[in-house]
């Protein structure tokens, strides 16, 4: 009876084990793909701001 109950045991905890590495792998790709979301904001936000820039001295709010 106790062999069979650290048997089911272990069986769970592989089980586990296995789900931790596919989380890890999850969380990887995750990372990965905030990066680049990270990396895409901080592009758009430059050229937002060269956008104003050229606005003001368009408008002459600015000297050139």
């Amino acid at each position: 009876m106790s062999e069979e109950r650290g048997d089911l045991i272990l069986e769970h905890l592989r089980a586990i084990r296995s789900k931790i590495g596919d989380l890890k792998t999850s969380m990887v790709e995750v990372k990965e793909r905030l990066g680049c979301l990270d990396a895409l904001y901080a592009s758009i936000s430059r050229r937002v701001d060269r956008i104003d820039s050229r606005i003001e001295r368009r408008l002459d709010l600015v000297e050139a």
